[in-house]
């Protein structure tokens, strides 16, 4: 790695610290503010949270397993018979295995559809420290349950951090996927070009810079009972708040992360914005995400939610520019960046048109 790259990489990374400091000092002041309004009774109370509630162990959405990897032990949740062709579905921030829900039950019947839990979340292993996150380490995880579920080859699912995983493996191991379906996760490449053009998109990646900070954004997500977590769930286009997650799917996520905290998943996004990370990029041409090995050759699906207020609209033509396989654009409207959950129906019925093609 030349000097010139090492000194940009510093650059950036200074650059990316001051602009987490500005909104970590926003975020501070709005938690105190909080504070003096509800009462520290309120704000750190916990609720106990110590059993998981039945629509965890539903035995609808498959069986809980555990793949014993190189380094970690990971977490899964399978439906469908063994000798299907393998569906592996990959969660983003902030989720878990039980994002795919509605998934587990709609495709058991062609495929054995397994939905794990990604390294530092759920009940899979936690390692310590952001570089035990580096995307390398990740789609390595996601290479080796693949093999260690019996299978040479599968159907790769990713929404949000899962789908910057599914273009970062379908570069790196193009014999491994027949189809990639990506919801609401741009390229890696797309992504920086946007972040370095766009000033809407480098607002809306306002959280990307935060998560730089240590710990105010762990402690963020756990003040008031996990308000964060519940508003960033439930938060649609201008603000509107959803109501496609039902009470007992609130508890379901935050019985999740009462137990396994937010500093893996936080994690991702500081190995990502590493300076190691930010020099190999600029060697490499690629973004946060990608691997800077080859372009996409499978048949991937983008499925995108009109309503995203963290991802622009313009993203996914961005990113087929890496396809040189056939490539699919379906944006849902009415949805937003949980685009499998808002519209679970829709999702589905693009995912069977999709595969059906082939």
């Amino acid at each position: 790695m030349s000097v010139q790259f090492t000194i940009q990489g510093l650059c950036k990374r200074a650059a990316a610290l001051v602009v987490g400091c500005f909104y970590g000092v926003l975020v501070a002041c709005d938690l105190l503010l909080k504070t003096i309004k509800l009462g520290p009774g309120t704000v750190f109370a916990k609720k106990d949270r110590s059993k998981p509630l039945p629509c965890l162990e539903d035995p609808n959405l498959g069986t809980h397993g555990y793949a014993h990897l190189e380094n970690i032990r990971m977490h899964y949740v399978s439906n469908g018979a063994e000798n299907k062709p393998l569906m592996l579905l990959v969660h983003g921030f902030p989720e878990f295995w039980y994002s795919w829900r509605h998934q587990l039950r709609e495709f058991k019947d062609s495929y054995r559809v397994v939905a794990v839990d990604l390294r530092g979340y759920g009940d899979s292993d936690k390692p310590s420290g952001k570089g035990s996150y580096a995307v390398p380490k990740l789609v390595n995880d996601l290479k080796q349950i693949v093999t260690a579920l019996g299978y040479s080859r599968c159907v790769l699912v990713g929404h949000d951090w899962g789908g910057a995983l599914v273009w970062a493996f379908g570069e790196m191991y193009p014999d491994m996927v027949s189809h990639l379906i990506i919801m609401n996760a741009p390229n890696g490449r797309a992504m920086q070009k946007l972040l370095m053009t766009s000033f809407s998109q480098f607002k809306m990646s306002w959280y990307m810079f935060f998560f730089q900070l240590p710990w105010l954004p762990e402690f963020m997500f756990r003040f008031n009972d996990f308000a964060a977590l519940d508003f960033c769930m439930k938060l649609g286009k201008n603000g509107v708040r959803s109501d496609r997650l039902t009470d007992d799917d609130m508890e379901a996520y935050k019985y999740n992360f009462s137990r396994c905290g937010f500093n893996g998943p936080i994690n991702f996004y500081r190995a990502a914005m590493s300076l190691t990370n930010l020099s190999r990029d600029m060697t490499r041409g690629t973004g946060v995400a990608g691997s800077g090995k080859g372009d996409i050759t499978a048949p991937t699906l983008l499925i995108w939610g009109e309503e995203d207020t963290a991802l622009d609209r313009s993203l996914p033509q961005l990113s087929a520019k890496v396809c040189k396989g056939k490539v699919t654009i379906k944006y849902v409207e009415g949805a937003s960046h949980w685009v499998q959950m808002d519209r679970p129906d829709l999702v589905n019925k693009h995912m069977r048109e999709f595969l059906a093609e082939d």
